[in-house]
C-alpha cells in the first residue's frame, strides 16, 4: 500500500529548491544503502534504527537537510534492512517462495521522499 499527498505549489520560484531537497534526500538513502550494505557484506551485521545517523552525521547531504527530516529518512533505510532480516528468515523457514533481495541503490538523479516534521514547518 502506498501513500501519497498531492502538493501543490503555488509559487514556482520555490521548485527548484524542492528539487533540490529531493535529490539530496535521494542522495542520503543512497550513502545509507551503501553504509548499511557494507555492514552486512564484510560484518554480518545488519544496521540499527540510529546506527546510520550516528555513522553519516558529517555527511554533506545529511546536513543540508533538517536533522529530523534527515533522521527520518535514515530510518527508513534501516527499516528495509531490516524487513529483508526477517524476510529472509521466513524464506529459510520454507514460508516464503521467492528468496527476499537486499535493498537496492535508487537512480542517481532521482527524487527521494522527504519527511518533515509539523515542529519543523512554518505555513505562510
Amino acid at each position: 500500500m502506498y501513500g501519497c499527498q498531492q502538493g501543490l505549489i503555488k509559487n514556482p520560484e520555490n521548485v527548484p529548491f524542492l528539487e533540490y531537497l529531493c535529490t539530496t534526500a535521494n542522495k542520503l538513502i543512497n550513502c545509507g544503502i551503501y553504509l548499511a550494505r557494507q555492514w552486512y557484506f564484510k560484518l554480518g551485521y545488519i544496521t540499527g534504527k540510529y546506527n546510520l545517523e550516528k555513522e553519516l552525521k558529517s555527511n554533506k547531504n545529511y546536513q543540508f537537510l533538517h536533522s529530523q527530516a534527515a533522521q527520518q529518512t535514515l530510518r527508513g533505510v534501516a527499516e528495509a534492512f531490516k524487513s529483508y532480516k526477517e524476510l529472509s528468515k521466513k524464506y529459510n523457514k520454507g514460508e516464503l517462495a521467492d528468496k527476499p533481495q537486499l535493498p537496492k541503490y535508487r537512480k542517481k538523479g532521482g527524487m527521494g521522499v522527504i519527511t518533515y516534521p509539523k515542529q519543523a514547518l512554518k505555513l505562510e
